[in-house]
């Protein structure tokens, strides 16, 4: 896959920000290349503070919500709160609970099997809740597309409240939305249709902090009593991959450090099986480290699981649960790596690799991996693409898709919904069932109808300043922590150089799976850089253009004519009391 390198060249007055705000130019640029353009929006994006946090109220059908579950509260009705198996379903279920129940209500949680029962509100969850005389269902991170279940319940005589994040179900009929809304006694969803809240991006269990939120005031608790939840609303944020944006970033960046010291069990037992008890905690520790694990319950086991912990009673109990789903995410790891291999063979050995959106069909892949396995098979091709695997029922597949920037999938799957039986998500990700006779017309259909040219599948590297090395110290590396917390929508800041001249190339580590390298730049500025990825395609790469000689040179640190133009981000290594400044490659050419 080639890459498009592309210079953001967005104009502002840098050196009057940098004066105003007490941050260097470079550091101005990288912030106006995050889309934020006026001195306001700068003050917010390295200040903003719990404060500018958005009013619940702000979001449709939440007071109405809010005053329903009040009275279910004082009459002490049985509320069953339905919530998804993935981190942000958990942590929201998890949200909703601890809020009600502190707020003396009858609440209880279940959650669907991911096998049996499929993503959200099913007849049969409806059926159990009515028959142990749940009185209300409410929802997280799923029930706006339930329209017929949500109906069911409504015809047993339930409460329905629906909370939750997700893309509503609509009929395009020329060029035009018509909206199909589930007759919940109340809907609360930032993408609900003419909702005003001011940023539409938050994930489901910042819905249901925001409804906790309100509810607290209705019950007249202490102004700041929600925040005991930020850090599930915070590790739900990262974990559900929402832009770090607005007062996503805000709600991270706080939550972050409340995490580092939080006595919730659930999450101090996580971060201390995960090894980062102590250690200052990024949004990579969420992403990669903590939440796999919150994830692997509902993948391999039961998100019941992963619930337990966050609700566990001790500390004792929690080391235990967080304890199993550690080792479930091992063993994740394995089948996840099984699968995308299989993926690429089926790519790379047919004729499908000329398709726009990869259709790969896995029926040994536990269903439940599907949709890394997708977004590992994204990243590596830059196509969109969807895994499926055989489902529980007979004849029926089930599946995940990842996509790309080019590709809104969930509309794709929209002008495909005749031949789904199920589908839901977002323009970047989505799940979908339907029959395994329907596979090849559904692969045919969604790749005649996607309108991707060649040109969507380069992969584009946004790069934020092209810096020389020498203007690299450990005071600017230390700088660039203003800029987190980064990650989808707050990218790791990247720069690049040209024409760096490879002083010597060593491969490094005890599986050597990286590469050590001297390089030195214009006017003699010399640093070490590393480059974490298969050294061999590396050294493949620098024969092809140098040959077999030069690259002998450069391995044994002798006089050579290498050159390479990089992307990278600077890094400080502590060592021992000791800090080095490096580069981190993430691109050469």
């Amino acid at each position: 896959m080639t890459e498009n390198w592309v210079l953001y060249m967005k104009k502002a007055p840098f050196y009057e920000w940098s004066r105003k705000f007490g941050i260097d130019p470079v550091i101005a640029r990288i912030i106006r290349n995050r889309d934020i353009l006026t001195e306001e929006e700068v003050d917010r994006y390295l200040n903003g503070s719990l404060d500018d946090l958005y009013d619940p109220v702000l979001l449709g059908g939440l007071e109405k919500a809010a005053g329903i579950l009040s009275d279910k509260i004082r009459t002490r009705a049985k509320i069953r709160i339905i919530g998804d198996y993935d981190i942000d379903g958990v942590c929201a279920s998890y949200i909703l609970w601890r809020g009600i129940t502190e707020l003396g209500g009858c609440a209880d949680c279940d959650i669907p099997d991911r096998i049996a029962d499929g993503y959200g509100l099913n007849a049969r969850l409806i059926e159990k809740a009515f028959e142990q005389d749940a009185d209300t269902i409410l929802t997280c991170d799923n029930g706006i597309s339930a329209i017929s279940q949500i109906a069911y319940a409504k015809k047993l005589g339930m409460t329905v409240i629906v909370t939750d994040h997700h893309e509503p179900l609509y009929e395009e009929t020329d060029g035009r939305r018509n909206w199909n809304l589930p007759s919940a006694d109340a809907l609360v969803d930032p993408k609900l249709p003419g909702d005003g809240y001011p940023f539409r991006e938050i994930c489901g269990a910042v819905v249901a902090w925001k409804l906790i939120q309100q509810l607290y005031r209705l019950f007249d608790r202490a102004p700041d009593a929600y925040l005991d939840l930020l850090p599930a609303a915070a590790f739900a944020t990262v974990g559900d991959v929402m832009d770090l944006r607005d007062e996503n970033r805000i709600i991270v960046r706080y939550g972050l450090k409340a995490l580092e010291t939080t006595k919730q069990y659930g999450f101090a037992a996580l971060r201390r099986a995960c090894g980062l008890e102590g250690k200052t905690l990024s949004a990579y520790h969420i992403g990669f480290i903590m939440g796999p694990c919150l994830n692997a319950g509902g993948r391999l086991d039961t998100a019941k699981r992963s619930l337990a912990l966050l609700m566990s009673s001790s500390a004792q109990e929690a080391e235990a649960f967080a304890a199993e789903l550690k080792e479930l995410n091992e063993e994740r790891k394995d089948l996840t790596q099984q699968g995308i291999d299989m993926g690429c063979s089926q790519i790379e050995e047919g004729t499908r690799y000329r398709d726009k959106v990869y259709v790969v069909y896995l029926p040994s892949v536990h269903e439940s991996i599907a949709g890394i396995i997708a977004g590992k098979l994204r990243e590596r091709y830059n196509h969109p693409c969807i895994v499926l695997t055989d489902a529980q029922e007979p004849g029926m597949l089930k599946g995940s898709g990842r996509s790309i920037e080019a590709y809104p999938m969930f509309d794709g799957l929209v002008r495909c919904a005749d031949l789904l039986e199920k589908f839901g998500g977002h323009p970047m990700a989505a799940g979908m069932s339907l029959k395994k006779e329907n596979l090849e017309l559904f692969r045919k259909t969604l790749n005649e109808q996607a309108e991707l040219s060649e040109e969507d599948f380069r992969k584009k590297v946004l790069i934020d300043v092209q810096l020389p090395v020498r203007y690299l110290t450990t005071q600017f590396a230390d700088a660039l922590s203003c800029i987190e917390p980064c990650g989808k929508g707050n990218e790791k800041p990247l720069f690049a150089e040209k024409d760096l001249l490879v002083r010597r190339i060593a491969v490094i580590g005890r599986n050597r799976n990286a590469v050590r390298l001297q390089l030195e730049g214009e006017g003699g500025a010399a640093i070490e850089a590393m480059l974490f990825s298969d050294p061999e395609e590396f050294l493949g790469y620098i024969r092809a253009k140098f040959g077999q000689e030069m690259t002998e040179r450069a391995l044994q640190g002798r006089e050579n004519s290498v050159r390479l133009s990089v992307t990278y981000y600077p890094h400080v290594n502590e060592y021992r009391g000791s800090r080095t400044l490096q580069i981190i490659l993430s691109g050469y050419r």
